[in-house]
């Protein structure tokens, strides 16, 4: 079936000339060939992503049409088809070049576009949405995937991405799409000239900066922080600086070698903060200046990675658990008065450290499948309804929102707050660790982990519906000498009691999602990844001290890999 798609794109001769050289180079490897038009590239809940090529499975601009032209049906289909599109894009290959055919595809519709004159942060493109009332955006971004990766996210009016109801609309106006050789597109000089292809940029920037000014909780303290920031090759430079100076911060270093945009990455092997070796350069001139706070942002500065002197100087990567758990703390903490109806929102692989401190100040959690977008929609929600006020959201990879002008996770934000809290634990004489060691002190160690198995192809896929459907079928009754108390099966949306053998239904969409929850407030879950060739394997631990901890998730850890060893 594959060849079919293959010799339709060889024969068809208008196409692009680059890629049509690229695919006579794939010719002679027929496995490459296979993988790069054995499907079309999966457009998901959150958008598309893949590798840059030739082919129905990869990131070009025919895909990239494709997906427009869904958009664009799903707009008109919205009947908002006036109030535009905003379109963002970061510092990847082809990021531009893509951003723009979405405005040509959009155009021939008669939907104008806001493209941004140059690369912006996703959390910028969430803003813009809302602040341009337009019917819907789009970021071209692949977020911290490796170089040869591009995607393409979709967001609604209210600035999130796109909730499962609207996701599958979308979706089906997209799958709708026979050929995407044949999508028509406008002229950009054109558009241009009719006013349906319109360039911003400062205006929105000044919006933002200003918005950005409601995120410090105590404008008045000493701002007396050394800090160093990595944009890691991507977007985040000018707003992260912008917004710290305006917070008060004057002591601010930029790692130079990382502060330009490069579709390489060329220093570090991955762009993604939740990776420790992409803080080395930061490190390396933290220790030269005696830095009291190392912030990394990835390539579109949606997640913030944050590092901590130890009292030996050496520096500490802390988990996003820790992250989101330290300024969680200090938004409740430093609050002149609470909401009896405050509500922090986290996803479901997200440490209970979070719950346990909004419980100690009277704040309910509710807890989402893992993507912002579950976030996001909760807040329009409460909006709506007014039944909860939004006080802080997060994901353990790396991901927060502080104040909901935008309505996905937010680095900008987030380096702005943590910056903050650095500032306030550093007059009370702490570090932002030993403010975490009192966290633990009063709440009990949590305890988390991630690991992943990237698993790319067909073949990869079919192992991970494998291992999924093992452990979906298995009988597991302990891990880590702990006993299975509930198992979460999002798939089916069934909850069931192990030990009492009865089972509920779970209030959330469906998801391919599996969690043990054990005694002891001990857990483990599993979840293909929505955007990478991998399987996710995530563990959290609680004791009252953190050797056990460490033992605990160790044994934990040791019973699901032994499983898996078995398996593959």
């Amino acid at each position: 079936m594959w060849k079919n798609s293959y010799n339709r794109w060889k024969e068809f001769m208008d196409l692009d000339a680059d890629l049509s050289t690229k695919l006579e180079e794939l010719t002679s490897d027929e496995q490459s060939l296979e993988d790069a038009f054995y499907k079309n590239l999966e457009f998901g809940t959150g958008g598309m992503r893949g590798k840059l090529g030739p082919g129905t499975n990869r990131m070009n601009i025919y895909t990239v049409r494709k997906a427009a032209e869904g958009l664009a049906t799903y707009v008109n289909d919205q009947g908002l088809s006036n109030r535009g599109v905003a379109i963002a894009y970061d510092s990847r290959y082809m990021s531009k070049e893509f951003a723009v055919e979405t405005a040509r595809v959009l155009g021939h519709h008669g939907i104008p576009s806001y493209v941004f004159t140059s690369l912006r942060p996703t959390p910028e493109l969430s803003f813009a949405v809302r602040h341009l009332n337009a019917a819907a955006g789009v970021v071209v971004t692949a977020s911290h995937n490796p170089p040869e990766y591009n995607g393409f996210k979709a967001y609604n009016e209210d600035g999130g991405q796109l909730p499962p109801e609207q996701a599958e609309i979308m979706i089906d106006f997209v799958n709708k799409v026979e050929n995407e050789l044949n999508v028509e597109v406008a002229d950009q000089k054109q558009l241009e000239e009719d006013g349906l292809l319109r360039w911003v940029d400062e205006d929105v920037d000044a919006a933002y900066l200003e918005a950005m000014k409601t995120v410090t909780v105590q404008p008045d303290i000493p701002k007396d922080l050394s800090l160093v920031f990595t944009p890691l090759h991507g977007t985040a430079r000018h707003l992260v600086e912008k917004g710290l100076e305006q917070s008060g911060f004057t002591s601010i270093h930029i790692v130079e070698e990382q502060a330009q945009p490069d579709p390489e990455f060329s220093t570090v092997a991955s762009p993604n903060p939740e990776e420790h070796q992409a803080f080395e350069m930061a490190i390396e001139q933290g220790k030269a200046i005696g830095a009291d706070l190392l912030m990394a942002t990835d390539p579109d500065a949606d997640r913030l990675g944050v590092a901590v002197p130890d009292s030996n100087g050496e520096y500490k990567v802390l988990t996003g658990n820790q992250t989101g758990a330290l300024m969680l703390d200090y938004i409740l903490g430093q609050s002149k008065s609470l909401p009896k109806n405050g509500q922090l929102i986290k996803t479901i692989v997200t440490s209970e450290f979070g719950r346990v401190i909004a419980d100690s100040y009277g704040i309910s959690t509710l807890d989402t499948l893992t993507g912002f977008k579950f976030i996001g929609e909760k807040i329009r929600e409460y909006e709506r309804t007014g039944d909860h006020k939004f006080m802080f959201g997060y994901e353990e990879s790396y991901g927060y929102l502080v104040k909901d002008f935008a309505r996905d996770k937010d680095a900008v934000q987030s380096a702005v707050l943590i910056a903050e809290v650095g500032a306030h634990w550093k007059n009370q004489g702490k570090t932002l660790l030993d403010a975490l060691d009192d966290l633990y002190e009063k709440h009990g160690y949590f305890l988390e982990d991630l690991q992943s198995m990237k698993l790319e192809g067909k073949s990869g896929a079919d192992t991970i519906q494998t291992i999924m459907n093992d452990f979906r079928e298995a009988d597991i009754t302990e891990a880590g000498g702990k006993k299975v108390l509930t198992v979460e099966d999002y798939a089916t949306t069934v909850r069931h009691y192990v030990q009492e053998d009865k089972q509920e239904v779970i209030d959330l969409p469906s998801s391919n999602v599996l969690k043990f929850i054990l005694e002891d407030d001990c857990w483990f879950c599993l979840r293909p990844s929505g955007t990478e060739p991998k399987i996710k394997f995530y563990y959290g631990v609680k004791s009252g001290a953190k050797k056990e901890s460490e033992e605990l998730l160790a044994a934990v850890k040791a019973t699901v890999n032994e499983r898996l060893h078995a398996l593959i």
